[in-house]
């Protein structure tokens, strides 16, 4: 699970997130990269809005549609802005989001991409709920109300 304690270089996260859905379970996942990604990453040149998660048929955990730009002083060896990227989390936690996401007709979201202090990129994934019209306009209400009564 996700601790506060640790000390983080870089951090990019998805805002959209927390108003599209509703979050049951954290978790940090490892990300397998290549050459370029990581100094692309350090750049801040990130984008997360779109990404989800799937399982393949061998059990891995893969997150899809997050844009990674290339490198802007890369050569030929740049990488792929949208490939798919394997995420890393051990068996037991990989069984819970596999049975939870199947059986509940849950999703597993990107919540933020961080960089630690020894120079990993993680990333905070979610298993989350999609919100429905109501639950977003009931947030947006509590937030204004809890925005005016710090004013007073």
């Amino acid at each position: 699970m996700a601790k506060d304690d640790k000390p983080v270089i870089i951090n990019i996260k998805n805002r959209r997130a927390s108003h599209e859905y509703t979050f049951l379970a954290k978790y940090d996942a490892g990300v397998m990269l290549q050459g370029t990604e990581i100094k692309s990453i350090r750049e801040g040149n990130v984008n997360l809005t779109d990404g989800y998660c799937l399982f393949h048929t061998d059990g891995s955990l893969w997150i899809h549609s997050i844009r990674i730009a290339p490198y802007s002083l890369g050569t030929y060896n740049n990488h792929d802005a949208m490939r798919e990227r394997k995420l890393l989390l051990n068996k037991r936690e990989l069984k819970q989001l596999a049975g939870k996401a199947v059986d509940q007709g849950l999703t597993i979201i990107p919540l933020r991409l961080f960089v630690t202090d020894r120079g990993f990129a993680k990333i905070e994934i979610a298993l989350a709920q999609g919100k429905k019209l109501f639950d977003k306009r009931n947030d947006l209400k509590e937030k204004a109300q809890k925005r005016d009564m710090e004013r007073m």
